[in-house]
């Protein structure tokens, strides 16, 4: 069972030396963060943090985002949930269970709500 988020970051460089200067001095690139298994600590991330298929609340995330990788994070732009069929079996499985948390009436009325249509499915 596998899943992740992937999000494009933007980040800048700020050295801290005087005279060290870089350029450029911002760059994007690809973060990554493991899904947690559905039911475990952690696995409600979706629901904590996006919304339509979009970050929620941008210096939240842009702040836990810098926290992770240690440096000024510039933007930061939900791309999608990778997972394979196995981890969107359990995660819907989780989700039916129970629906009231999330305030729907069926696991694709969730996942749109929280994911959108960015949900990139491994087949396997």
């Amino acid at each position: 069972m596998d899943a992740r988020y992937v999000f494009a970051v933007r980040f800048r460089l700020e050295p801290e030396t005087e005279g060290v200067s870089v350029g450029p001095d911002e760059f994007e690139t690809r973060l990554y963060r493991a899904a947690d298994p559905p039911g475990e600590d952690g696995w409600l991330f979706f629901r904590n943090n996006l919304w339509r298929g979009e970050i929620n609340d941008d210096r939240h995330f842009r702040r836990l985002a810098e926290e992770e990788l240690g440096v000024t994070v510039v933007s930061a732009e939900y791309r999608a949930l990778e997972t394979d069929e196995e981890y969107l079996t359990a995660l819907k499985d989780e989700i039916r269970d129970d629906l009231a948390t999330f305030k729907a009436d069926s696991v694709s009325e969730v996942l749109n709500k929280y994911l959108g249509s960015s949900l990139e499915v491994e087949k396997g």
